[in-house]
């Protein structure tokens, strides 16, 4: 397979050319004497893995449709108007759009919601803990977790942060982030009805799973139909 990879000589760039040992990779990357955008290699390719900036959407997928190709986006923190250009690039072409691409993060959220169905009443609370240099709070796959568990909670709210006075409110699903040292990725969530307690909880102690994921990501999206797809449909 013949993957174009955006971002390539970033932290995670680097992780998935060393993982994909399997399969041809064209580097691209602001910082290549190569190819410095993607509009500057015209060759041929099955598919994009998109490791670069939330802020290089537009490019992204512009590029994506007009070659016609399978799209791997593994960057968090996309803004509203960002959001709308990929789920309108999905009418075209196949797109995997998760905020985490990890197996285990899946499964995560799967279990989750499985037991926020069968315990109705019970509070529930994600706490997700990162190094200190990462710069969006909460974390995309917080957000991930805590929508997957509103699939069978519909009538919550995700609230983030708490300060001031007040009671919790049942029906929240908060998030609670932490910010330090070197931590890749932990998340926990804690689901409690006040008379028992269940805790989930995810550790991440390499980023390299992260470039796996997106390596499985792009091998499972190839010749898909259009769409958007989620490592959740990796486990189906």
């Amino acid at each position: 397979m013949k993957i174009i990879l955006n971002g390539s000589n970033g932290r995670m760039g680097q992780a998935v050319q060393k993982k994909a040992v399997l399969h041809e990779i064209i580097g691209v990357d602001k910082l290549s004497a190569t190819y410095p955008t993607l509009n500057s290699y015209s060759g041929e390719a099955d598919v994009i893995i998109d490791f670069s900036h939330h802020s290089a959407t537009a490019e992204l997928v512009a590029y994506a449709i007009s070659k016609k190709l399978p799209l791997v986006i593994a960057t968090t923190g996309q803004t509203e108007e960002e959001k709308s250009l990929i789920n309108e690039a999905s009418k075209s072409i196949p797109v995997f759009f998760s905020y985490n691409m990890s197996i285990g993060i899946a499964v995560l959220a799967d279990s989750a919601k499985k037991i926020a169905s069968v315990m109705p009443n019970a509070e529930i609370e994600i706490v997700e803990t990162h190094h200190d240099q990462k710069l969006d709070a909460p974390s995309g796959t917080a957000l991930l977790l805590a929508k997957a568990i509103k699939e069978v909670r519909s009538d919550s709210n995700i609230v983030t942060g708490r300060s001031g006075h007040g009671k919790r409110d049942p029906k929240e699903i908060g998030i609670q982030s932490i910010r330090i040292g070197n931590i890749v990725g932990i998340h926990e969530i804690i689901i409690s009805t006040g008379l028992e307690s269940i805790t989930l909880k995810h550790e991440a102690y390499d980023r390299s799973l992260f470039a796996d994921g997106a390596i499985k990501a792009a091998e499972f999206i190839v010749g898909k139909e259009p769409g958007i797809y989620e490592m959740k449909d990796t486990l189906e």
